[in-house]
């Protein structure tokens, strides 16, 4: 059986301040979906804004304002202010029958997960990151996950591009159902922040802005 998750990676969850989180191994990956539970979220949004946790600079062309002086604003101030956001991570492929996983490689952003389209569509081989250095690519009506490239033995993963373009619906599910989940877990651990949070996530998780929930 073949399982496609979209994951982040986790950040160091020791002494975080702001909100609880799970105990989690850090740089170990997390699958995001509806069925997380409150502390699971909280990393999930720790990881996420300590990715984009990066003080302004003027010299390099950052035109964003100064942090805010207060702790929390100061840590949300990337997630909020950025215009294109990153969230170490992507998509984990298991195929649970070979025993394989395939997965995103290092400076690889969940933020561009829609570029699995690409290898449906059989426009050429991508690449996901590196040390691994995860590709795939569609040859006639198969694609080929790689999982090491640069491994002349490396395993792989086999399924058809219609099965890809079935597993990649099945993320964007787990997406939205994410996003629903913290837009919940916002409205109560960042009431002041919750707004501009989500619909930073819904950016990061390149989501249409319908699936930000309406009752804003």
């Amino acid at each position: 059986m073949i399982v496609m998750q979209p994951v982040v990676e986790i950040r160091r969850p020791e002494g975080f301040p702001f909100w609880p989180v799970a105990d989690g191994e850090p740089f170990s990956y997390m699958a995001l979906s509806g069925e997380l539970t409150a502390a699971e979220v909280g990393t999930a949004v720790m990881s996420i804004a300590a990715c984009n946790d990066i003080d302004p600079d003027p010299n390099a062309g950052d035109d964003r304002p100064p942090r805010p002086a207060d702790p929390l604003g100061s840590f949300l101030h990337g997630l909020l202010t950025f215009d294109s956001l990153f969230a170490a991570g992507g998509l984990r492929v298991t195929d649970s029958s070979a025993g394989i996983t395939f997965l995103p490689g290092c400076c690889n952003g969940l933020e561009e997960w829609r570029d699995w389209h690409t290898v449906v569509s059989g426009s050429g081989p991508v690449s996901f990151g590196h040390a691994p250095d995860p590709v795939a690519e569609r040859f006639g009506d198969t694609v080929r996950l790689i999982v090491d490239i640069e491994q002349s033995d490396s395993p792989l993963i086999e399924l058809s591009a219609t099965a890809l373009r079935r597993l990649l619906g099945g993320v964007e599910r787990d997406l939205a159902d994410f996003l629903a989940l913290a837009s919940d877990w916002s409205s109560r651990h960042l009431a002041d922040h919750s707004v501009p949070v989500v619909a930073a996530l819904a950016r990061v998780l390149d989501l249409p802005a319908a699936a930000v929930p309406a009752s804003w």
